[in-house]
């Protein structure tokens, strides 16, 4: 195809021609400038294009195969970047990955796999892919994380549930809302790559949509729980406000269900929600889940969500903070250690869902010791609002409420309310 000595080897399936009736014409050309391809300068190889004039070929059972020789990066080992077959979509003038799959043959040559025909070549893109054994450990870490969380959570739901005393407070009843939340996140995650490898798209897209709605659940709780300490801590005075509880459980699962049912009325026209096969580095395998499709939905709409309730919780955490901390230089109680309060901070950012911040610490790229720490923290925030309920529902509570410290946080009870 060209006056080069490195060319690139292509192997045309017969299944691409079985269907014709007629002879066909079958056109394979190379570009000696990819200028006309936006000039990308990650592009690593010659661009070649194949077609079956006259014919749209998708699909393929059997796919197109194409050795490229490409160009010479000397660090192409290097974990932050790989290889990439892409093919060019002239619609919208970009380079997609879909159909395709890359493997090294050696440090020069590229194979590509695609199962349908247009433009192809080597593209050098920026990992942000889990390496396939990385991706086994945190699954097993998630796993057994979330299967404890479920536990715990749905142990703090038989607790209010059987406890004359949580089920008179108010923060009872929002730490087992969350708990419920927690719960219905957990047991539909771990249910995420089970239901994608059935087939069954509409069960699929189920599992995707009781993920999304849980998981936004979740963060609308954390932030009525920052609002009620707030209200408890910072604004002592009045506080009353009629169906106090009532208002709160609208918020916190109402919010959630506006968001995601607003995102399904386009589900017909343009999935959102289903199978999503995400790309394990190192290696041609995929693990497929059930998810959100689309990355500016999910980034969009989940991030900026988050976004707001995080920045509102750490506003809070840093004002409950001071206050315990004020407290403390007020009965002249500084040349102690406040190991107390400092224990009382920590687990009310875990309940307040903070640790969900170091998402951020690894936007963009892949942090191992970010994602493990993500992983172990968050899947146990389930047993750590268990064992916070066990403690403000102690014996001594009433005694402890008394004093100027932050067991006061249960003693907003809904008689009050009614009052």
């Amino acid at each position: 195809m060209s006056n080069e000595t490195r060319t690139i080897q292509t192997w045309i399936p017969m299944e691409a021609l079985r269907n014709a009736e007629t002879k066909q014409k079958v056109g394979v050309a190379t570009y000696k400038s990819d200028d006309q391809f936006n000039g990308h300068k990650a592009i690593m190889s010659k661009v070649i294009q194949i077609e079956i004039l006259g014919q749209d070929i998708v699909n393929l059972t059997n796919p197109l195969i194409m050795n490229f020789p490409v160009n010479n990066y000397t660090n192409h080992t290097n974990g932050n970047y790989t290889y990439s077959c892409q093919y060019y979509e002239k619609e919208n003038g970009i380079w997609k990955p879909d159909g395709c799959n890359t493997t090294l043959l050696s440090d020069d040559v590229v194979e590509c796999s695609c199962n349908h025909m247009t433009a192809f070549a080597v593209l050098l893109v920026e990992v942000n892919n889990i390496d396939e054994r990385q991706w086994e450990i945190l699954s097993y870490i998630s796993y057994i994380g979330c299967s404890l969380s479920a536990i715990f959570s749905a142990f703090a739901v038989l607790l209010f549930i059987f406890h004359r005393n949580a089920r008179a407070e108010v923060s009872s009843s929002i730490h087992v809302s969350l708990s419920g939340a927690l719960f219905l996140l957990n047991i539909s995650f771990m249910l995420s790559e089970w239901a994608a490898t059935l087939g069954k798209e509409e069960f699929c897209v189920f599992i995707a949509v009781m993920i999304h709605y849980s998981l936004l659940c979740c963060f609308t709780w954390m932030a009525v729980e920052a609002l009620h300490l707030y209200l408890l801590l910072i604004r002592v005075f009045n506080i009353y406000i009629k169906y106090y509880m009532t208002k709160l459980s609208l918020i916190g699962w109402g919010i959630p269900a506006a968001v995601v049912g607003s995102l399904l009325t386009i589900q017909n026209t343009h999935p959102l929600y289903g199978t999503k096969n995400v790309k394990l580095s190192n290696s041609n395998a995929t693990n497929a889940v059930c998810w959100l499709k689309e990355p500016l939905v999910l980034y969009g709409v989940n991030l900026s969500y988050f976004t707001v309730i995080f920045l509102f919780n750490l506003l809070v955490i840093l004002k409950v903070s001071r206050q315990i901390f004020k407290l403390k230089q007020v009965e002249k109680k500084k040349h102690k250690i406040p190991v107390k309060d400092a224990g009382t901070v920590l687990g009310l950012m875990c309940l307040l869902g903070t640790t969900w911040g170091l998402v951020f610490f690894g936007s963009g790229y892949t942090n191992y010791i970010i994602l493990y720490l993500f992983c172990i923290s968050n899947t146990m925030q389930g047993a750590s609002i268990f064992l916070w309920m066990c403690l403000t529902m102690r014996p001594d509570k009433q005694k402890a409420a008394h004093t100027k410290s932050l067991s006061t946080v249960d003693t907003f009870t809904i008689d009050k309310q009614k009052e």
